[in-house]
C-alpha cells in the first residue's frame, strides 16, 4: 500500500480529499491534517510515500513546504488557484488538482502517483550485475544486495519482503514472484509455495510438507511445486 497524507486547511476539503484517498486502491491514508506542521514528523521522517496538499495555506503554503524537504514523498498538489499550476510542477510535482474536484479527477492523479511508485520501487533484470549483486528500489532509494546472502523471498499481496542469511535487515520492494523468479539462479533458488522462494543452500531439514531453514525458519510446500521440490530432494540423495 502506498502510505498518504492529505493536507488542507479547509475541513471540508480535507474531509473530501481523506475520503477519496480512502476509496482509491493501492492508496492507504496515514494522516489527515489541517497544516503542514501536523504532519511534518511523519513526512520528514520517510513514513509517507505519497502527500496531497493544498498549496494556498496560512503560514507556510504547500509550495514553500515542498521546497523546504531534501528528500520529499511524491507530491500531488490541490488549489483553487490555477496559476500555481506552473511552480507546482517546477518542485517536480505529480499532478495537480484544481478545486472543486471530483472522485473521477482524484482518481486520474491517484494512477499517475501508482505508476510514480511503481518506478521508483521496481527492480528489473538489467539490475542484476556481472559479481551475483541485485540492485533494488526501495523507499526511494537504490540498494545493493548479494544474491548470495537471500534466504527466503515472501510476497505480500504486490509486494515482495527478501530476507537474508547475513543478519541484513529485509528489504520490501513492488515486484512480482515471477520476475523475481527470473533473477535468481534456478539451481541456487526454487520457489517452494506460491509466496516463497527459497535460498536451496539454506535447507536444513525436510518434513512432509515443511522446509526448515537455517535461523529454524519454517517454510510451507505448496502442492503446485512438489513434485518439482521432491525431484531436487532427490537428485540430492546418495545411494549405496
Amino acid at each position: 500500500m502506498i502510505k498518504c497524507i492529505a493536507i488542507d486547511d479547509e475541513p471540508l476539503a480535507l474531509k473530501q480529499l481523506s475520503a477519496y484517498i480512502e476509496k482509491s486502491e493501492g492508496l492507504e491514508l496515514v494522516k489527515s491534517c489541517t497544516n503542514v506542521l501536523e504532519g511534518m514528523s511523519l513526512i520528514v521522517g520517510g513514513a509517507i510515500d505519497a502527500m496531497f496538499i493544498d498549496i494556498n495555506m496560512p503560514d507556510l503554503n504547500g509550495l514553500e513546504f515542498v521546497r523546504s524537504l531534501s528528500s520529499p514523498p511524491i507530491v500531488v498538489f490541490t488549489t483553487a488557484y490555477s496559476e500555481y499550476a506552473i511552480e507546482g510542477f517546477k518542485v517536480d510535482a505529480t499532478d495537480y488538482l484544481l478545486k472543486p474536484f471530483g472522485q473521477d479527477e482524484f482518481e486520474r492523479a491517484a494512477d499517475r502517483v501508482r505508476k510514480r511508485y511503481q518506478a521508483a520501487n521496481t527492480v528489473s533484470l538489467s539490475t542484476v550485475d556481472s559479481d551475483d549483486s541485485l540492485f533494488l528500489k526501495t523507499d526511494y532509494k537504490i540498494v545493493r544486495i548479494s544474491i548470495a546472502d537471500i534466504r527466503y523471498v515472501e510476497a505480500m499481496s504486490e509486494y515482495l519482503r527478501i530476507h537474508f542469511s547475513n543478519g541484513a535487515r529485509p528489504v520490501v520492494v513492488l515486484l512480482s514472484m515471477k520476475k523475481m523468479e527470473e533473477c535468481l539462479a534456478p539451481h541456487k533458488f526454487m520457489r517452494v509455495h506460491r509466496s516463497h522462494i527459497i535460498n536451496l543452500r539454506d535447507i536444513k531439514e525436510v518434513y512432509k510438507s515443511r522446509i526448515l531453514l537455517e535461523g529454524d525458519k519454517d517454510i510451507p510446500i505448496g502442492d503446485s511445486y512438489r513434485e518439482q521440490f521432491n525431484a531436487y530432494l532427490n537428485s540430492k540423495f546418495i545411494s549405496k
